[in-house]
C-alpha cells in the first residue's frame, strides 16, 4: 500500500490522469529493478571508492575520504529518465533529457552508465566491476568529474551549475527540431529563480508545425539545501492555477510508494507524449500554427527517496537533510557505516548485476539502442549535426568610402541587411535574438526575411508595423535571460544565431555568459564533443550614445567580465565603422566554440575604410592608419591609439587640432579592433609578441589610448609591456547623466580637447611651449559645454565634424 503524504490533496485538476495499470506486473518488476540499479549507482558514486558491488562486507577503506555529492534529487531524476526510456522504445521517440536541479548528476549519470554510453565514451569506466569502481571513484573526486551534468556527461547540454536556465535551454533545443522531444526536469528550488519563473512563458514561442516539443517535469521534492521550497508549500489547486495561468496543462504524479508511483508515472507520461503528438499532428495537418496548451508534469516525491528514513533520530528522507550526503560520518561512526551498508544492500545489487559486474541482460534490454539513447542522441552533441551556414558575400553590403572620415552611416544598418540574407539562405538553422530591440538596434532589415515570432493573440493594429508572424524567426522578449537560454540551447543542439542587446543591460546575462564560457572551455578538452557554433553577442546602444537615457544606461563593463574567462574561448571586437563591423560579423558567424563579443554603436558614425581596407585591418586586429599619421620614416613623438567608434572619432579630432597647433609634431595613429591583440602572445592566442608591440607602440614614447570602456582594462592587458609606464588611458569613469554626446565625453575626459591636452602634457618639448595651446583648448572645451547647456545640443562644428 502507498504511504499517504500529507501535502497532496485529492485530485481536482482537469489535467489529472486517472491511475491505470499501464505496466504489466512483469514490466513493473523490471522497471523497478532498473530504477533500483540507478539509485544504487547514485548512492555508490557519493560513497564508494572500492568494493563497488558489496561483494565483501563494507569497511572504512572502501569509503571515500571526502564525501561530496547530492543525493536528494537523484532518485527522482533517474525515475523520470527510465520512464522516458520506456516510451522511447514504445514510440521510437527522438528525445533528450535536461536536468535542472543543481548537483543532480548522480541521477543522470547512473542511467547513462547503465545504457552503455558512458563506457563507450570513457572506456576505463567499462560495464564491469572494475569499470564501476572507476565510475564511482571519479565522481566528485580530484581529477574526476563534478556533481552537475557537466560537459563530460554524455547527452547533456545543460549543466545546472547555476540555477534557472533549464527550460529556456530546452526550448532552444526544440526550435526547428520537429521530431525532438526535450524532457526537462525542473527543480522546485530552481523554480524560485527569476529566470526560471519567466521561462515558463517560453510555451508562447513554440510553433507546433515546425518545432519539437518540451515536456517540463517540475520535481517537487519539497526542500532546498536547508529550507522548504515555495511551490511545495502552496495548495495543489493554487499550484495548478499557476501553471494554467502560464498556459500549460498540468498533470500531477504524487506519492512515495514505488509500485503506485511507477504505474502513475507510466500512465501520466504516456498520456503527455500522446497529447504532444496530437497537438503536433493537428497543427501539421492544417499547416496552421497556433499557441498550444502543452502538457507538463508535477512530480511530487520525497527528498532523498529510498534513502535512510532517519539518522540519529532526525528525519532524513522527505526532509532537507537528504539534500546532500545523508550519512556524513561513516568513517568516524561505526553505526553510520552499518546504516550505510544496510541502505546500499537494500537495493539488492547482487540481483541486478552479474558475476562480472554487468547489468543483467533482462534489464539491459530496457534501455533504448544506439542514438535513441538520450545519452547518445547527436542533438545533445550539437557539433555532430551542425551544418555550416550558407553565407552571402559580406562585401556586397559595404558602405562606400571615398575618403576616410568624410561621410557618416549607421554602423549596424548594413549588418541588418547581411543578417537578413543569411536568414533567407538558412531557413531552418539560423535565428536572431534580442530583447525588444531589433528595430531600435537598426537591424530591422531582418524582418524582410522573417518576422518576429508571435503565437499569442493578434490585434488589428498589429498589421501596421507590428512585424509579427507565427512562423517568425526573430525572437524578442523582455527577458535577456530567457532569450540567452533559447540561444544557448539552439547552439548546443547544432544550430546558429545572433544576439543583440543594449550594452548597459548585457550585464543581465553576466552569469549566463560565464556559465556558457566555462562549458565551452571544458568541451574543447573533450575529443568526443564536436565544435558548436560560436555565441555571437552584439553589444550596441553603447555608453557614448546614452547621453539621452542617462546614467543608468551608461556601463561598458560587460567586456571586463568577458576578459576574465579563458582566452581559448573569448574574443572581443570593437569595429570603428560599418565595413569593419561587417568583416568582423562574417568572421564570427563562421567560427566555432567561441564567445564573440562585438561592441558597435547603432547611431551614425564617421566611416573610415573601404571594404578591402577594413578586411585587412580586421585581419591584423590593429594597425597604423597612415592617413591619420605623419611619422612615416621617423620615430613618432607620441602614439595616439583608439578602440571603439566614438573614442576613435575624438582621437582623430585631437590629432587634427594638435597638427594645426604643432605642425612638426610627429603623431602615429593606431586603431585597435581586436582588443585581445593588446595581450601578450603568451597569454592569448591573438596577442602580439613583445617585439611587434614595441615596434608599433614604441619602447619609450608617450601613448595616449582612447578607449571605449573602463580605462583600467587596457592597463590590465598591457601591464607587462615594455612601455607600459608611458601608457595613458582615457575611458569611461562613471561620469555623466543627461548630457550631449560631447559633454558626456568631456566629463569622462575622452573628448578631443582632453586628449590634445594629454599629449601636450606628455611630450617633453611641449610641456612649456604648449601652455598657450592648452589654455585655448580648455576655453574651447568650456565653450562647448556652455553651448550644450544653453541649446541642448552640441555645436554644429562638433556634431558635423569630419576629417579635413
Amino acid at each position: 500500500m502507498a504511504r499517504v503524504m500529507t501535502q497532496p490533496g485529492p485530485s481536482v485538476d482537469s489535467g489529472d490522469v486517472a491511475t491505470s495499470a499501464r505496466l504489466s506486473s512483469e514490466e513493473l518488476r523490471k522497471i523497478h529493478a532498473y530504477w533500483r540499479a540507478c539509485t544504487y549507482l547514485a548512492a555508490g558514486m557519493i560513497y564508494l571508492r572500492s568494493n563497488p558491488l558489496l561483494r565483501e562486507p563494507l569497511k572504512p577503506e572502501h569509503i571515500k575520504k571526502r564525501l561530496l555529492g547530492h543525493w536528494g534529487t537523484s532518485p527522482g531524476l533517474s525515475f523520470m529518465y527510465i520512464h522516458l526510456n520506456r516510451l522511447i522504445n514504445k514510440y521510437d521517440l527522438d528525445a533528450i533529457f535536461l536536468a535542472g536541479p543543481g548537483h543532480g548528476a548522480p541521477g543522470v549519470l547512473a542511467p547513462t552508465y547503465l545504457e552503455g554510453t558512458y563506457s563507450e565514451v570513457y572506456p576505463t569506466k567499462a560495464e564491469d566491476e572494475n569499470g564501476m569502481r572507476e565510475f564511482f571513484k571519479e565522481f566528485s573526486f580530484p581529477g574526476g568529474i563534478g556533481s552537475h551534468c557537466t560537459p563530460e556527461t554524455p547527452g547533456s547540454i545543460h549543466e545546472g551549475g547555476e540555477l534557472g536556465y533549464s527550460i529556456s535551454h530546452a526550448f532552444g533545443a526544440a526550435f526547428d527540431n520537429p521530431d525532438l522531444l526535450v524532457t526537462v526536469a525542473v527543480g522546485d528550488g530552481e523554480s524560485e529563480t527569476g529566470p526560471l519563473a519567466t521561462s515558463w512563458h517560453a510555451n508562447k514561442f513554440l510553433n507546433p508545425v515546425r518545432d519539437g516539443a518540451v515536456l517540463p517535469i517540475l520535481h517537487l521534492n519539497g526542500y532546498k539545501i536547508n529550507n522548504p521550497t515555495l511551490l511545495s508549500r502552496i495548495p495543489r489547486e493554487e499550484l495548478a492555477d499557476l501553471f494554467k495561468g502560464y498556459g500549460w496543462t498540468p498533470y500531477f504524479v504524487e506519492g512515495d510508494d514505488p509500485e503506485y508511483m511507477h504505474q502513475k508515472m507510466a500512465a501520466t507520461l504516456e498520456d503527455c507524449v500522446l497529447e504532444i503528438r496530437r497537438i503536433q499532428g493537428e497543427a501539421r495537418a492544417s499547416g496552421t500554427a497556433r499557441r498550444a496548451h502543452w502538457p507538463m508534469i508535477v512530480l511530487r516525491s520525497p527528498k532523498g527517496w529510498t534513502g535512510p528514513k532517519d539518522v540519529d533520530g532526525h528525519k532524513v528522507e522527505g526532509f532537507w537533510r537528504a539534500h546532500q550526503v545523508p550519512l556524513a560520518s561513516v568513517l568516524e561512526n561505526p553505526d553510520h557505516l552499518k546504516q550505510l551498508e544496510a541502505w546500499l544492500r537494500s537495493y539488492r545489487p547482487d540481483e541486478l548485476f552479474d558475476e562480472k559486474g554487468r547489468l543483467i541482460a533482462e534489464l539491459k534490454a530496457l534501455a533504448p539502442k544506439g542514438t535513441r539513447r538520450m545519452s547518445a542522441n547527436p542533438r545533445a552533441n550539437g557539433g555532430l549535426v551542425r551544418k555550416a551556414l550558407r553565407m552571402p558575400d559580406f562585401r556586397d553590403y559595404a558602405v562606400k568610402v571615398d575618403k576616410p572620415g568624410q561621410a557618416s552611416a549607421e554602423n549596424t544598418r548594413p549588418l541588418g541587411r547581411f543578417l537578413r540574407d543569411i536568414m533567407r539562405e538558412n531557413t531552418t538553422n539560423f535565428r536572431v535574438f534580442g530583447p525588444d530591440e531589433t528595430t531600435s538596434n537598426k537591424l530591422d532589415a531582418v524582418y524582410e526575411a522573417s518576422k518576429k515570432l508571435w503565437l499569442a493573440d493578434y490585434l488589428p493594429e498589429d498589421a501596421d508595423g507590428g512585424e509579427l508572424a507565427p512562423d517568425g524567426r526573430v525572437l524578442e522578449m523582455l527577458s535577456e535571460h530567457t532569450l540567452e537560454g533559447f540561444y544557448e540551447g539552439y547552439l548546443l543542439s547544432g544550430r546558429h544565431g545572433f544576439f543583440s542587446t543594449y550594452e548597459a543591460f548585457a550585464h543581465v546575462i553576466d552569469s549566463m555568459f560565464n556559465q556558457h564560457a566555462k562549458w565551452l572551455t571544458i568541451s574543447r578538452e573533450l575529443s568526443w564533443r564536436a565544435p558548436v557554433s560560436s555565441l555571437n553577442l552584439l553589444i550596441t546602444s553603447t555608453v557614448w550614445r546614452q547621453d539621452h537615457n542617462g546614467f543608468t544606461h551608461q556601463d561598458p563593463g560587460f567586456i571586463d567580465l568577458v576578459l576574465n574567462k579563458s582566452p581559448d574561448v573569448c574574443r572581443v571586437y570593437m569595429p570603428p565603422d560599418a565595413n569593419c563591423l561587417l568583416s568582423v560579423a562574417n568572421h564570427c558567424l563562421k567560427s566555432t566554440n567561441y564567445v564573440n563579443v562585438i561592441v558597435s554603436d547603432k547611431q551614425k558614425h564617421l566611416q573610415y575604410m573601404t571594404m578591402e581596407q577594413a578586411i585587412e585591418h580586421c585581419t591584423k586586429g590593429l594597425s597604423i592608419w597612415p592617413w591619420a599619421s605623419n611619422d612615416q620614416g621617423s620615430e613618432p613623438d607620441v602614439v595616439m591609439a583608439s578602440a571603439g567608434d566614438i573614442p576613435t572619432q575624438e582621437a582623430l579630432a585631437a590629432v587634427v587640432m594638435l597638427r594645426e597647433s604643432f605642425p612638426d609634431l610627429k603623431i602615429r595613429f593606431i586603431n585597435v579592433v581586436d582588443l585581445l591583440k593588446l595581450a601578450p602572445s603568451t597569454e592569448h592566442p591573438h596577442g602580439l609578441s613583445d617585439r611587434d608591440f614595441d615596434s608599433l607602440f614604441t619602447v619609450d614614447k608617450p601613448i595616449i589610448f582612447n578607449f571605449h570602456g573602463y580605462p583600467w582594462l587596457i592597463h590590465r592587458l598591457t601591464y607587462r609591456r615594455t612601455n607600459h609606464e608611458n601608457l595613458h588611458v582615457r575611458g569611461y569613469k562613471e561620469k555623466g547623466n543627461i548630457n550631449t554626446p560631447l559633454d558626456l565625453a568631456i566629463r569622462n575626459q575622452i573628448d578631443r580637447f582632453s586628449l590634445a591636452i594629454d599629449v601636450i602634457d606628455r611630450v617633453p618639448r611641449l610641456k612649456v611651449a604648449g601652455a598657450h595651446v592648452k589654455e585655448k583648448l580648455r576655453n574651447m572645451q568650456i565653450d562647448c559645454q556652455n553651448y550644450a547647456y544653453e541649446y541642448g545640443v552640441d555645436k554644429p562644428e562638433i556634431d558635423q565634424w569630419i576629417w579635413p
